[in-house]
């Protein structure tokens, strides 16, 4: 029990050190992209995609696109 309750007031971990808003950027953009289904075309998880993407180029096209927008979030939160 004593072990148990260290834990509980332990301070939480600390983010990684050294990751660059690029970094946090790519990572909430492949979140996005997976569990959206971003520039696919058609829907996932209950979204529908901006808009509908066929060849290669297009769907990087998409992908490029939403890395942009995420940089941008991600450097608005400063």
């Amino acid at each position: 029990m004593a072990e148990e309750n260290n834990q509980q007031n332990a301070a939480p971990p600390a983010p990684a050190p050294g990751r660059s808003k690029d970094e946090v950027a790519l990572e909430l953009m492949k979140f996005i992209a997976q569990t959206t289904g971003y520039g696919k075309g058609g829907a996932g998880a209950g979204y529908g995609a901006p808009k509908a993407v066929k060849s290669p180029e297009e769907y990087a096209d998409a992908l490029l696109e939403l890395f942009d927008k995420c940089r941008g979030v991600v450097k608005r939160g400063e």
